[in-house]
């Protein structure tokens, strides 16, 4: 019998590749499948990790193999990949057993002419772990030649981000950078003060034998060090929700104190609509998105936090929007290439390529237009994305401001006093990086309507 963590990461990983699914709804999908919690973590860290480590781990399988992966079959391609990932990165588990379940998931795949193959593969892979054939970092960091294959490599990062990172930032930073990806992003919450304060958070968690420390920018954010907090009382009453740190920093854009009509344009799942209604001073909270899934997330989201002030329509950005009366502050955080986000969502940095980056910044630059239509005078616009790159960013917002002499750009930290000043960069932008900050990289940008 093959271990049924084993199985559910190959469906994983075929899903994915097949693109059938994204890494999430795979592994919602094999969680389902599993009825034992140690299966679904075991399932969930083979995946993600193949996907974090996939150009590393095709280096040495290529090399084992004395061929270009390009030459192997797909199904024993993933069957290589998870095994791979489990011999050189989970110690604890015994080689023999990855290399015979691997072998009877061959057979499994139909694949049974590969069996003697892929045993060979792994069994040179397990004696040859501790000298793997991975180019070194550079010793002149300045050799680009020799940074790039180190980072995307060993580091396993597509090329096109590896120079881009390596040309804005240096090589020190694109490796730091890429290091803090390759970790696995730990579980971070946010305090639903609609329900609670952070204090009486904190001690219930314990009480549920759950230990958090509070973030290091993000007011009411929290990191859980112990514990499944995910299975306490607390969180199904709504006492916090799971939201990423920068991007609770994106939300404190809208004020400290946001007042009468507030639109977040793309709200799904609602963290941070949320979040901006439970410090309104009145008012309402107007939360739209385009598909019915995830209005029904957004609307799963208002319910649970008790955010009484949020109305719910479906609406599509890339249209005028349906609204008769102005808003005071409209949030659009615009979807994007999510290349800030690769630590959580590391199959991201396969699915993307650089000439994504075009067709998506015109879009947000529709978004962003149709978004300035509902803002009342005097008001503000918030942009906002979890991309890396300035096609998505910068140049979004400078293009806008260019042909919108009506809105000028105010900064950052004059709008939310809560805002650490560590996360505003010197063009007044929230801009998050992870060498910086040890944070997913998130950018915001205030425009105020004259």
């Amino acid at each position: 019998m093959i271990a049924p963590a084993r199985v559910a990461a190959y469906d994983v990983l075929r899903a994915i590749d097949t693109g059938r699914a994204d890494l999430p709804t795979a592994l919602a999908a094999a969680r389902a499948s599993l009825a034992d919690d140690r299966d679904r973590a075991l399932a969930a860290d083979i995946a993600a990790g193949v996907q974090r480590w996939r150009n590393a781990l095709d280096h040495v399988i290529a090399h084992a193999a004395r061929r270009p992966v390009a030459r192997l079959d797909a199904e024993v391609l993933a069957i290589l990949r998870l095994s791979a990932y489990q011999l050189l990165h989970l110690t604890r588990v015994p080689a023999s057993a990855v290399v015979d379940d691997a072998v009877k998931l061959v057979k499994r795949a139909a694949k049974t002419s590969a069996s003697g193959f892929v045993n060979g593969v792994l069994r040179t892979l397990s004696r040859s772990r501790r000298s793997l054939p991975l180019p070194e970092p550079p010793a002149d960091p300045a050799d680009r030649d020799a940074a790039l294959a180190y980072l995307t490599i060993t580091l396993s990062h597509p090329e096109w981000l590896a120079r881009r990172w390596y040309d804005r930032y240096g090589f020190a930073a694109a490796r730091q950078w890429m290091q803090f990806n390759n970790e696995p992003a730990p579980l971070t919450l946010r305090v639903n003060t609609i329900r609670t304060d952070p204090e009486a958070l904190v001690a219930r968690l314990h009480r549920e034998d759950v230990d958090v420390e509070p973030c290091a920018y993000a007011p009411g954010g929290f990191i859980v060090r112990r514990g499944q907090a995910l299975g306490t009382a607390a969180f199904e009453e709504g006492w916090f929700i799971v939201q990423d740190e920068a991007s609770q920093l994106v939300g404190l854009l809208a004020g400290d104190r946001p007042r009468g009509r507030v639109l977040d344009a793309c709200a799904s799942p609602g963290g941070k609509s949320t979040a901006i209604a439970a410090r309104m001073e009145g008012g309402v909270l107007v939360a739209s998105d385009v598909r019915a899934r995830r209005i029904d997330l957004l609307r799963r989201t208002v319910r649970t936090t008790g955010a009484s002030r949020v109305r719910i329509v479906q609406a599509d950005l890339l249209r005028p929007l349906p609204f008769s009366q102005p808003f005071d502050c409209v949030l659009v955080d615009a979807p994007c290439s999510g290349t800030g986000t690769l630590r959580r969502d590391p199959d991201i940095r396969w699915r993307r390529l650089e000439p994504d980056l075009a067709p998506l910044a015109a879009a947000q630059d529709v978004m962003l237009r149709h978004a300035a239509a509902a803002v009342a005078p005097g008001g503000r616009l918030i942009y906002a994305t979890c991309s890396s790159e300035p096609e998505e960013n910068d140049a979004v917002v400078d293009r806008f401001l260019a042909a919108h002499p009506d809105f000028q750009a105010v900064h950052a930290g004059n709008v939310a006093g809560s805002l650490p000043a560590a996360v505003v960069d010197d063009r007044g932008r929230l801009r998050t990086l992870p060498h910086r900050h040890g944070l997913e990289v998130f950018f915001g940008a205030v425009l105020a309507r004259a």
